[in-house]
């Protein structure tokens, strides 16, 4: 594979994970970052390089909870600019997935 495809192909595997984690982030259940990790299939570590990921782009706050005595509980929550990229991001999935249904409309015709 030539560096372009496999740019690309880790853009879009990237695309998904932080479409994921937005949209877990969006539904505002209070978990733990192993908990998070656990519901997404993702390793700890991956986690939280993704959350820090999408927290430089702004994309989330993190807030943590100053008076637990549990310092390892974080609230994330969506900014605006989340929010737009979630909408961004759910429609050029909705795109792909529309295009793969003509894809096999078409092929099943064909036969």
């Amino acid at each position: 594979m030539n560096d372009n495809v496999q740019n690309m192909n880790k853009t879009n595997k990237d695309n998904v994970d932080h479409f994921n984690i937005l949209r877990k982030i969006d539904k505002k259940h209070k978990k733990s970052q192993r908990q998070l990790a656990k519901d997404l299939g993702f390793s700890l570590g991956k986690l939280n390089y993704c959350l820090k990921e999408l927290q430089k782009k702004g994309l989330i706050k993190i807030k943590n909870f100053k008076k637990n005595p549990n310092k390892l509980n974080y609230l994330y929550y969506l900014t605006p600019k989340g929010i737009t990229a979630k909408t961004n991001l759910t429609i050029n999935f909705m795109k792909r997935k529309m295009q793969e249904y003509e894809e096999l409309k078409m092929e099943i015709e064909d036969r």
